[in-house]
């Protein structure tokens, strides 16, 4: 018997209302394991080249791995891959919560979607057991209406709830998909993939846990982390939240588009903050000691719900310091709108920033704004633009498209005032002050993302010491400055790349588990990973599983396409920043070039076109792809 994982994908056909169970054998579990690793492998064996993300003939795949639902700190997470709406590229987004362990227990590792229905349907999955069941009474329906419907239909009020919200039946390019209503897969517009298959949400119910091969050691590894937090871990006090202080000090706090470093309204949105004036409780995901996850609530000068969490890191840079907004309350319930209607918080934050932007050089007037006062600062605005994001009216119309596709809309220059990469709006970690980011950003298969490489802050001489001897674990010796992009730094983020791509493909926490600064080291995760499983892995197996991602999610960026000329940065990041702790500073365009440069060649890709030669994917047991990519 399979050890971690069921051995069953569930296959759905919303065109012809049809389910079966597809079961696979071990090679093919160890191979892939999970996550986007898994859900490119069946974009790349089974969709058309060239569709179009909102075509039935894109495929949406929900992917555990073999290790979720373990009764472990940081194990109960999912992946959701499909062609992007917003980039046209590979979509990637992920998860925590309760669903992903919920999927587990109900007997199936992932959820392989194709096709449309023909009116609205949601997915009821209960121990095994699947129906596809009328959804227009919940069509138009928030999140927590949603779920409230579905709990109180199937008679169950424990059951997971993975929806859409309006945005993603709208297909918001940047539409998210939301679980226990705080619980987001953001990024690259896959809960518009969802509504345009005219599922709103895939319900499930599981009742057997899952069987690991070596409990106790399990047991000891679960009790490892829980004294870790006891020891003090900055994410079990302020979430990420504490974050804002940070990137303040260092001047790497994206304010006002991108054109400044520091925010002065960052001690009004930080995480001490939040905890002092509007927070209410912390939660956490299945069987995680961490419980990073803060609830807010607040009564003015908006009345913010509790039921849908709390800002994270990047929502109080994106709807705040991004937009040089300083009222807590009014980021707060922006969040709120996000989660409930199901938006990405970076990319909405994003893309309101460019249209007040635009506003203030002229290019967007009160005409084209609905009227509305758009100027930086203005807290009020930002939450009516989200609301019309949402349902798509006016203005909202326009930016639910993405900066990028906006800035076309409005000509006049506008193109150099969207902060993107591949389409996607960039998070809030500035590549001028962590200078291997700019490689990340634009290099990365899903477009701009702070979660596919370790940060430059981990990897300077004055890094935290057990960081150091992390990485130094991995042959990464000679830490660099933050600004420096030289082989070494190429280097770091090659082998931090296909760290953080292992642990999407085993869809585990990167707080809990990771190279350098997260609760338990990357050097005990083969011994996680035996005990749930009984492989004997070793770090060299699992880090090549990594690489594996990388190079199946690069291999589909090819099939459509796609080259080195997409690997591209804004403009705004080779201007040096004016003020602050990191005045004058900005990517060095010659020394970045070489550094894309060097990085194909590190990946043994193709140095014409950037991409996987034939040869580098036969070693990677990928030859099927190469031969795909021949046709």
């Amino acid at each position: 018997m399979p050890y971690g994982y069921n051995g069953r994908i569930l296959r759905v056909d919303l065109t012809e209302r049809q389910v079966g169970i597809e079961e696979n054998d071990e090679h093919f579990y160890r191979t892939y394991m999970g996550g986007s690793a898994l859900g490119a492998y069946y974009l790349l064996k089974e969709m058309r080249p060239g569709c179009d993300a909102f075509s039935p003939l894109n495929i949406l795949v929900l992917a555990c791995s073999v290790v979720t639902g373990a009764p472990v700190s940081g194990l109960s997470r999912f992946s959701v891959t499909a062609k992007s709406p917003l980039t046209d590229a590979i979509g990637d987004s992920q998860a925590g919560g309760y669903w992903p362990a919920e999927l587990k227990f109900a007997g199936f590792d992932a959820i392989v979607i194709k096709g449309r229905a023909s009116s609205p349907v949601y997915l009821w999955i209960d121990d095994g057991q699947v129906e596809i069941r009328d959804a227009g009474h919940f069509w138009g329906k928030t999140t927590g209406e949603t779920q409230i419907l579905v709990r109180r239909e199937v008679g169950d009020g424990d059951v997971q709830v993975a929806c859409i919200g309006p945005a993603g039946e709208k297909l918001v390019r940047f539409a998210s998909i939301v679980s226990g209503l705080n619980h987001v897969a953001g990024r690259t517009g896959m809960g518009a993939v969802m509504g345009s298959k005219n599922l709103k949400a895939v319900a499930v119910r599981g009742r057997k846990k899952v069987e690991v091969f070596d409990a106790e050691t399990v047991r000891k590894i679960a009790k490892q982390a829980v004294e870790a937090v006891k020891r003090g871990f900055s994410l079990h006090e302020l979430g990420t939240a504490g974050v804002v202080k940070w990137q303040q000090d260092d001047g790497g706090l994206p304010t006002r588009n991108y054109a400044r470093g520091v925010f002065a309204g960052a001690d009004k949105i930080c995480g001490e903050a939040m905890r002092k004036q509007i927070y209410v409780k912390s939660e956490s995901c299945y069987a995680c000691a961490v419980r990073c996850k803060q609830v807010v609530a607040a009564e003015a000068p908006y009345k913010v719900d509790p039921t849908y969490g709390g800002p994270e890191y990047e929502t109080l840079a994106a709807l705040g310091s991004y937009l040089q907004i300083d009222n807590l309350v009014a980021i707060a319930k922006g969040n709120e709108l996000c989660n409930k209607y199901g938006l990405d918080t970076i990319s909405a934050g994003g893309t309101i920033a460019f249209a007040m932007e635009c506003c203030e050089r002229g290019i967007i007037g009160r005409k084209e704004s609905d009227g509305l006062d758009l100027s930086f600062g203005n807290a009020q605005a930002m939450v009516e633009v989200l609301e019309r994001i949402a349902r798509r009216e006016g203005i909202g119309d326009i930016l639910a498209e993405g900066s990028a596709r906006a800035a076309r809309h409005f000509g006049k220059g506008a193109e150099q005032f969207a902060i993107e990469s591949r389409g996607q709006e960039l998070p809030a970690h500035m590549p001028q002050v962590k200078r291997s980011l700019a490689l990340t950003y634009a290099v990365n298969p899903f477009g701009a993302d702070h979660n596919s490489s370790d940060h430059d802050t981990s990897y300077e001489p004055e890094a935290d010491l057990e960081g150091l001897r992390r990485l130094a674990s991995l042959g990464l010796l000679n830490p660099r400055p933050l600004d420096a992009l030289d082989n070494d730094k190429v280097r770091f983020f090659v082998y931090t790349q296909q760290v953080l791509a292992l642990l999407d493909a085993l869809t585990i926490c990167i707080f809990v588990w990771g190279p350098s600064f997260q609760l338990l080291p990357i050097n005990d995760l083969p011994s996680l990973v035996k005990a749930i499983t009984g492989w004997r892995v070793t770090l060299w197996e699992l880090m090549k599983v990594g690489e594996r991602r990388t190079n199946l999610l690069r291999s589909f960026n090819a099939r459509e396409g796609f080259t080195k000329e997409d690997d591209r940065l804004p403009e705004r990041l080779f201007q040096p920043l004016p003020d602050g702790p990191s005045a004058g500073k900005g990517v060095d365009r010659c020394s970045w070039e070489i550094a894309l440069e060097k990085y194909y060649a590190m990946m043994n890709w193709e140095a014409q076109t950037g991409n996987p030669t034939q040869a580098k994917l036969e070693e990677l047991g990928l030859g099927w792809v190469a031969d795909h990519l021949m046709e």
